[in-house]
């Protein structure tokens, strides 16, 4: 088993290999955690793991507010994530490596970083100014016939925006725009799709690609159906997600 023990970024948001993700950092402990990131010389992989917040809060209240406004705002690296802060998030998360990280001349961030790895959540730290985790790699199984399922995938996928287009009566990205490869297929689809993140952390945390794949192909079958039904959608970008606030 490979570990390797990491700074750790809880998001409400599920990070995929190969998908990029700006942040937007703020809060002192991510930013403590970027100031120590920026100590690894540029030609070393600036990486720490991104999980999704099961239950918690992405930032931590920082002045009282509502429903009490006596409430004494948390601090430290586990605010907002209660006294054992792995029960806070899901088990399997993706390391992400840091190709930008710019700090301002107010000392917030501004960094752009790419899923690289998916890992398993062992165990979470919070002695220090960020919290870290150990982390167990995962390794990518093909499964069975991931490549027909990537095919089938592929075409659903194309119906899907289509169908998405049409209702936003604009145009979106090419099937000649999409990969081959099973397991890229798998994670650009997981990522574009307009699911709710308990959805995406299930595609995430698929024991192989071709289970993925099969997952995805039924998902798409229904949400394409949907959208069919329906005679509008709000506007949402399928390409890029928001910005995290932190």
């Amino acid at each position: 088993m490979t570990t390797v023990r990491l700074p750790l970024f809880p998001l409400n948001s599920v990070l995929f290999p190969g998908l990029v993700l700006p942040l937007n950092v703020f809060e002192e402990r991510y930013r403590a955690m970027m100031r120590e990131l920026m100590k690894t010389p540029e030609e070393e992989p600036r990486r720490f793991a991104v999980v999704a917040i099961r239950d918690g809060h992405e930032v931590a209240q920082s002045a009282p507010g509502m429903p009490d406004q006596t409430a004494v705002p948390e601090r430290g690296p586990a605010a907002g994530f209660g006294e054992d802060p792995i029960k806070s998030f899901h088990g399997t998360g993706c390391v992400a490596d840091a190709a930008t990280v710019r700090e301002r001349a107010d000392g917030t961030f501004e960094v752009l970083a790419t899923g690289t790895t998916r890992v398993r959540l062992l165990s979470v730290d919070a002695s220090g100014p960020f919290l870290t985790a150990e982390l167990e790699e995962l390794p990518e199984e093909p499964g069975d016939e991931a490549g027909a399922l990537a095919e089938g995938v592929l075409r659903a996928f194309r119906q899907y925006q289509k169908r998405l287009a049409g209702a936003r009566e604009r145009s979106l990205s090419t099937g000649a725009d999409l990969p081959d490869e099973p397991s890229v297929v798998s994670y650009l689809v997981a990522a574009a799709m307009m699911l709710d993140t308990p959805t995406k952390q299930r595609l995430l945390q698929a024991p192989d690609t071709a289970s993925r794949l099969r997952d995805e192909l039924k998902l798409l079958r229904s949400e394409t159906a949907i959208i069919r039904s329906l005679p509008s959608l709000p506007s949402s970008d399928l390409t890029r997600g928001p910005t995290s606030l932190n």
